[in-house]
């Protein structure tokens, strides 16, 4: 402990230093370091984070808004750049911001101009510039004044097809009496314009609408009225019935030859293969790079069907979601009677992947390793298939023995829905991709057990905007211990009452269906705007071998269960729910809070769900004050802090979290954390402390553990490696006295986790 302590006093050492550099020493004679900018306004309509955006020059990121690493990094380096270590330390720090006058007149212009737009007609804006030294401040002035609101609006657009979209109040972003926001103007017109290409109206957009307004009531209202352009009103027969012209498509014909000419008209190019279905055609090389069939089974875009610009979106998501493709381009030509050809080329992409991944671990006192080896097939038939195959070994040193944990796990995808029934065009519409997995896994656990799982399944999985679904139509996975240590058995399992519940350690079945999503609402176009992601999951096991087990009549065991083959099988419900919030604070700092909920009950022909499908506490993703699974469930007590302890699993469980993260500086990042949270039982079981692991509405709150502690990024881009060190802040198994853990024992209160990736 004495090292780890010697570790986090130079880390603390080494923040001091550098935030104790001078922050001006590479600042110019006659300039200034922007030292600080701040926005002061008089109403809360607008929030601040939005005002930010319209900077166009901000300070030194500071971590916890207080110490300027990335600066003092900088400012570490001597002026002579031809010394390497010079060159380097500028490069992973932040040279200093300097005061511009010009940068913060723009800044003025660009939030005028967003009140303006906002409806804040007579908004003031304002820059303060207080200079001390070799250092400036900058604050931002903002008086809103009272904002203009829209009185009428109005819809004159002489097309009944628009007039009709235009009218649909239900999904009309214009509200009586709302802020005269440009902003929503805008977005109602690109809203009509988009659903009116929607119904093939090929040659129409949105700069064909046009807002005209009234505002000479003297009383800060405005009246609007929609309606098109003048050069459409006054246009000649053959313009106006070019514009409202609804077009059909006639054919799609795919490109995948790399070295087409992108701005040439592609249907001379027709010097390669052909390949035809229906009314699709692929051009390709004599080599072919990906099946006509993978292609149509991911396009939107139909032959005998209305242009639509949905349909377009929809089909560059879902070609650019395909292995061996990098991008494609859409393009259309018009054609006699109101057709259209569609041309996609599609640029061929790397197809073979091939990565390690290495991990630490430290659970129950035991130091460990692991590491995976993934490989990676894109378009392994032509097909744009994806065949994937993980490795995986992880080994623990235990009392002079190794711990040895095996396993291989192989995907097939196919980029397309695959049922034994339905028509082409039936399964085609789903859009969907479905893959066939198979797993195995051996673990020797020494002077305790040797087991073997082997499983298999098929799913389904189709995304769609800021929303994945997965449904997992069948999942079979068997579990097989062929040896258990005497020694084992007679310590844990056939003293009366046994320490360990039997059943953790006897062969069995699980035979699942499930469905699993997750959505998000965050916008690549604005990031520095907060967003909410959520994933949420459900599955059900052995219901359908219960059910033909109970219309055969099957006999059934001892404890009133049906066995297959003499081997019992699980029956449970399983549900779980994580939702995350990112609140930006600046490009280089967040706060990030996490609330995960899960929940499952045995039924049926299972007293107990299965340990491998139980929920556990602790660990790199969950209270960070204790390592993986040794926390819980309830206020239970670990029989044994030298080995696992195969009752620290539960029914039910809750994780809550916040995260302070920040930029330090080159690929390094920083996090502060507080975690709380802990698992229960949802029956009362001998094995688990009866009722201290059982959850009740009366004394679940008190048995809520609490974690805080410290931890540092790697962000490589490709991966984001992590080591975080939590201590116990509030233990509830220990006496009331010693519960809450103000001074900690570093060997007891301390955990360390090396992990790959965010907690949340």
């Amino acid at each position: 402990m004495c090292m780890k302590l010697r570790v986090l006093y130079s880390i603390i050492v080494l923040v001091l230093l550098l935030s104790a550099c001078s922050g001006t020493r590479f600042v110019p004679e006659g300039e200034f370091l922007l030292d600080k900018v701040q926005i002061k306004t008089d109403t809360r309509d607008i929030q601040n984070a939005l005002l930010k955006e319209y900077l166009r020059q901000t300070p030194n990121s500071a971590v916890f808004g207080l110490l300027r690493l990335q600066l003092g990094v900088y400012n570490l380096a001597g002026r002579d750049t031809t010394k390497w270590l010079n060159r380097l330390l500028m490069r992973i720090g932040d040279k200093p911001v300097i005061y511009n006058t010009s940068l913060t007149s723009i800044s003025v212009q660009q939030i005028q101009r967003l009140l303006e737009n906002k409806g804040y007609i007579n908004a003031k804006v304002q820059s303060n510039v207080i200079k001390k030294g070799k250092k400036a401040k900058i604050v931002y002035d903002i008086k809103f004044n009272k904002p203009y609101r829209l009185r009428k609006y109005n819809i004159n657009l002489d097309n009944n097809a628009l007039s009709e979209i235009a009218s649909d109040t239900s999904r009309s972003m214009i509200k009586p009496n709302m802020l005269f926001d440009l902003d929503v103007f805008n977005a109602e017109r690109e809203r009509i314009s988009t659903r009116f290409r929607q119904l093939g109206y090929y040659n129409f957009n949105k700069d064909f609408l046009n807002y005209t307004g009234d505002s000479t009531f003297n009383s800060n209202n405005v009246d609007m009225t929609i309606e098109l352009r003048d050069y459409i009103k006054r246009a000649n027969d053959s313009v106006e019935n070019l514009v409202f012209k609804k077009y059909t498509i006639r054919k799609v014909i795919f490109y995948t030859n790399s070295e087409v000419n992108l701005t040439s008209d592609l249907s001379t190019n027709m010097a390669l293969d052909t390949v035809k279905f229906r009314d699709f055609i692929l051009i390709t090389p004599k080599r072919h790079i990906i099946k006509l069939d993978a292609l149509v089974q991911n396009t939107f875009i139909n032959p005998k069907s209305l242009y639509s610009d949905r349909s377009v979106e929809q089909t560059y998501q879902a070609l650019n979601s395909l292995g061996p493709i990098k991008y494609v381009n859409i393009s259309f030509k018009e054609n006699a009677d109101n057709l259209l050809d569609c041309y996609i080329v599609i640029v061929p992409g790397k197809a073979i992947s091939l990565s390690t991944e290495l991990e630490g671990t430290y659970t129950a006192s035991y130091w460990g390793g692991a590491g995976n080896v993934n490989y990676m097939h894109r378009n392994a038939f032509k097909g744009a298939e994806i065949f994937s195959m993980q490795v995986r070994a992880a080994y623990e040193w235990q009392k002079e023995v190794w711990a040895e944990e095996l396993g291989v796990q192989v995907g097939l995808k196919f980029p397309k829905f695959m049922l034994p029934i339905g028509s082409y065009e039936f399964k085609r519409n789903f859009h969907a991709n479905t893959e066939f997995t198979s797993s195995f896994s051996y673990q020797f656990r020494p002077g305790e057990f040797k087991t073997t799982s082997v499983g298999a399944g098929v799913n389904y999985s189709w995304n769609r905007p800021k929303y994945r679904h997965t449904l997992q139509l069948f999942d079979l996975n068997y579990v097989y211990f062929p040896e258990i240590s005497q020694a084992f058995k007679d310590s844990f399992l056939n003293v009366i009452p046994p320490k360990f519940n039997p059943y953790n350690f006897q062969d069995h079945f699980i035979m699942r269906i499930g469905y699993s999503g997750s959505t998000t609402n965050s916008n690549t176009s604005r990031p520095l705007e907060s967003y909410t992601s959520s994933r949420y999951s459900i599955e059900t096991a052995g219901n359908l071998l219960y059910g033909i087990s109970s219309l055969l009549g099957n006999a059934t065991d001892s404890t009133g269960a049906y066995r297959i083959s003499n081997i019992r099988f699980s029956q449970y419900i399983k549900a779980e729910y994580n939702i995350t919030h990112n609140q930006i604070l600046d490009r280089k700092s967040r706060f990030v809070y996490h609330l995960g909920f899960g929940l499952g009950v045995p039924y049926g022909n299972s007293d107990v769900i299965p340990y491998e499908k139980r929920f556990y506490s602790g660990g790199a993703n969950s209270v960070r004050g204790w390592s993986e699974s040794t926390l819980g469930p309830g206020i239970y007590e670990r029989i044994d802090d030298k080995r696992r302890d195969y009752n620290q699993v539960g029914d039910v469980k809750l994780d809550m979290n916040m995260e302070y993260r920040t930029k330090l500086f080159w690929k390094l990042e920083g996090a502060l954390f507080m975690d709380a949270g802990n698992i229960w039982t949802i029956q009362s079981y001998e094995t688990q402390g009866k009722d201290l692991g059982m959850f009740k509405l009366d004394s679940f709150i008190k048995q809520i553990a609490i974690a805080y502690g410290l931890g540092f990024r790697f962000d490589f881009s490709f991966f984001i490696a992590r080591i975080d060190f939590g201590l116990k802040l509030y233990d509830p198994v220990l006496s009331r006295l010693n519960q809450w853990r103000i001074g900690p024992t570093w060997n007891e209160d301390l955990a360390i986790h090396l992990a790959i990736g965010y907690p949340f």
